[in-house]
C-alpha cells in the first residue's frame, strides 16, 4: 500500500534552551494516499463550518474557535484511516556533545527517525511531509530520507519533502496533536481553552494522556528513555 505521512513538532527551542520546556515533541499523522482527497474534503468541511480560511493549529486555539477545535478532535477519533504516533523527549537528558556532535539540529533528525521507523512496515510505499523550516545543513531532509529507507529494506520511503503548513492540512492536524500532548507533558498551559482541548481528548482516550505501548495503533505516545542502561 501506499502511505502518506505528515509530521510536525512542538517546543523544538527546548533542545538549544533545556529551561525553556521540559519535554519536546514530534508528531507524525499516517494516512493510506487512498484516503488523501476524503480526509482533505471533511476537513475543509469543518472549517467552513466556522468560516475558518487560515491554518488551525495548536497555537491558534482560543475559546472562539474551540467548538472548531473539539470537532476536529472527534473527526481524528472517528476517521478509522487515521492513526497518529508522536516521540517526547526529556530536553535536560540530551546529550549533545556526546552522541550529537554538540549539534541541535542533527539529534532533533536523529529524534525524527526515530518517531518514523517503528511505522515503517514491510512491502509499503511511504511519503513523508514535514512542516517546512530553514535548516543549518541543506541536505538534512535527504539524509532522514535515505536513513529511513534503509530502516526496512521491504519497504519503500521515496520521498521525505518539507512542505510550508498553510498548504497541508495534514501538517496542521499534526501540529494540533503534538501541541496537545506535549502540552500536557510540560503542564505549563495556562489558557482555558487549551486545558480544555486537552482534556477533551483524554476524553476520548478515556484515560489521561500518557506513554502508551508499542502496539498502540491509533494515538501512539512515546516518550523515549534516555537514561541508557537495559
Amino acid at each position: 500500500m501506499k502511505f502518506e505521512v505528515y509530521c510536525d513538532e512542538s517546543c523544538l527551542e527546548a533542545l538549544k534552551n533545556k529551561n525553556e520546556h521540559f519535554f519536546m515533541g514530534i508528531g507524525g499523522i499516517w494516512m493510506p494516499a487512498e484516503m488523501r482527497d476524503k480526509f482533505k474534503t471533511e476537513l475543509k468541511q469543518i472549517k467552513s463550518k466556522y468560516n475558518v480560511q487560515g491554518e488551525f493549529k495548536w497555537n491558534k486555539v482560543s475559546p472562539k474557535y474551540l467548538p472548531m477545535y473539539k470537532e476536529i478532535i472527534d473527526f481524528f477519533f472517528d476517521a478509522k484511516y487515521l492513526r497518529f504516533r508522536i516521540i517526547l523527549v526529556e530536553s535536560d537528558k540530551v546529550n549533545l556533545v556526546t552522541f550529537h556532535n554538540s549539534d541541535a539540529e542533527l539529534s532533533f533528525y536523529k529524534f525524527y527517525y526515530q518517531m518514523i521507523k517503528s511505522w515503517i512496515y514491510d512491502f509499503n510505499l511511504y511519503d513523508v511531509f514535514l512542516d517546512l523550516k530553514k535548516n543549518r545543513n541543506k541536505g538534512r531532509l535527504k539524509e532522514l530520507e535515505r536513513f529511513l529507507d534503509n530502516a526496512n529494506f521491504f519497504s519503500d520511503v521515496r520521498t521525505v519533502q518539507g512542505l510550508p503548513s498553510n498548504q497541508s492540512l495534514g501538517i496542521q492536524l499534526a501540529d494540533l496533536l503534538t501541541g496537545i500532548i506535549t502540552a500536557k507533558f510540560n503542564n505549563k498551559t495556562t489558557s482555558i481553552a487549551k486545558s480544555e482541548l486537552i482534556r477533551y481528548v483524554e476524553s476520548h482516550l478515556g484515560n489521561v494522556i500518557q506513554p502508551t505501548s508499542k502496539n498502540e495503533e491509533k494515538l501512539n505516545v512515546f516518550k523515549i528513555n534516555l537514561q541508557g542502561g537495559w
